[in-house]
């Protein structure tokens, strides 16, 4: 099944919903302290391995960290091949002084706002249209 690549769609279904929890990127040389179950995502780079994970989970292994954010998952089934979507929603929360770190998955997007924004970004998500 494709994702919605049409963006006055796209913006229609958006559906932020915001997931429980409290969340923080951290940077690790090598994944022995950290279960893979612990984790929600990790990405290789050229510096280190950035890993995010739940800040209580962060804070049990003596993780240092600088963000905590909340994760926000975007229903609509976009496809990675959709062109302004991800410029729309940053530019609304832009406008707003809100800082938005974004991940696409397969099916959904997903954004992690600093825990103090979190509320206001998805009522400014849910009337994007």
């Amino acid at each position: 099944m494709s994702g919605e690549k049409n963006l006055t769609n796209l913006l229609k279904g958006l559906e932020p919903i915001l997931n429980p929890g409290e969340y923080v990127f951290v940077t690790v040389s090598d994944f022995e302290k950290i279960r893979r179950e612990d984790t929600l995502f990790e990405f290789k780079e050229a510096e280190g391995l950035t890993v995010v994970l739940e800040k209580n989970k962060a804070q049990a292994l003596q993780l240092p960290y600088q963000f905590a954010s909340r994760w926000i998952t975007l229903k609509i089934h976009s496809s990675l091949e959709a062109v302004g979507f991800t410029a729309a929603f940053s530019s609304a929360l832009t406008t707003r002084h809100i800082a938005c770190n974004m991940v696409a998955g397969y099916y959904h997007d997903h954004l992690f706002v600093a825990t103090k924004d979190a509320q206001k970004a998805v009522k400014i998500l849910k009337n994007l249209v």
